[in-house]
């Protein structure tokens, strides 16, 4: 069987078990198996295939048929202008979170150096896009998963910003670690009680415990910024990611913790994703 073949059988497989993005995953996967980008497939879509490369590409469809989102399956997933190694112990990167990054370049624009922490690192895509662009930024990151803490690393080597980098292994309720002069934080939002209503490819796949934000969605939020009031410098900056229906509620949090509150923005859907707050 040839590629073009091959991509095809699996454009129906993934068809049937009603994934919509059948032909594009179809390719990546493909593009996994035989290590070539999309060109390559598209000029050689006659190349046979053996029976080894084709018995993995079917495991990959087959997987991807049952929900595993691509990302988990291809160990990469592009955020900012950078490529991050996903495993499934991480939380996905999404677009509408690099607005935490352009906030926080923004607000930094005329800084020649800054301490940044970014409680619950995850992949690293928050903090290590921000290193990679303030090339005098020395970062720390922790998050309560030594799996997430690991795949940080992996992504600072391959960025080339290690040696600005600490790594964590830490709850917040336990880190007393320096003060900071930006404080970035993506924390589990969703209410507990929501997330069976959550798209199967995230809620049957992605780690819970980036997820659930308690019984009221902002038990984690509000560890996170009682613990940020604590370890941020005086006029220092604290960008927080939010769900859509959460502004009021963090505003107060915020503003109960000596915070002023500086600017809510709204994600790609038009929705409030983003609170920028001020330590005063």
């Amino acid at each position: 069987m040839n590629i073009s073949e091959a991509i095809n059988k699996g454009k129906y497989i993934l068809e049937k078990n009603f994934i919509k993005s059948s032909q594009l995953d179809s390719e990546i996967l493909m593009s996994k198996v035989i290590n070539k980008d999309r060109k390559f497939i598209i000029l050689n879509s006659k190349k046979k295939l053996d029976k080894k490369k084709l018995n993995f590409f079917y495991k990959l469809i087959s997987e991807r048929s049952k929900g595993k989102p691509i990302a988990y399956l291809i160990y990469k997933k592009d955020f900012w202008k950078y490529e991050f190694r996903v495993e499934s112990d991480v939380l996905i990167p999404r677009p509408d979170t690099e607005i935490i990054v352009e906030t926080a370049l923004k607000v930094t624009k005329n800084k020649f150096k800054s301490r940044v922490l970014d409680i619950g690192i995850g992949s690293g895509c928050i903090l290590l896009s921000i290193l990679k662009e303030k090339k005098n930024f020395h970062g720390v990151g922790i998050d309560i998963s030594k799996k997430c803490i690991n795949i940080s690393k992996t992504n600072a080597l391959k960025l080339n910003v290690i040696n600005r980098l600490k790594l964590f292994n830490s709850c917040i309720d336990n880190f007393k670690y320096g003060k900071y002069d930006l404080i970035i934080s993506n924390p589990p939002y969703i209410n507990k009680f929501d997330l069976k209503y959550l798209n199967k490819d995230v809620v049957n796949f992605e780690p819970r415990s980036a997820l659930d934000g308690g019984l009221d969605g902002i038990s984690e939020i509000r560890k996170v910024v009682k613990k940020s009031s604590e370890l941020i410098k005086k006029k220092g900056k604290f960008i927080l990611e939010i769900g859509f229906d959460q502004k009021n509620k963090v505003k107060r949090l915020l503003i109960d913790n000596g915070f002023y509150i500086n600017e809510v923005s709204k994600d790609l859907a038009k929705k409030d994703r983003c609170i920028l707050s001020t330590k005063i």
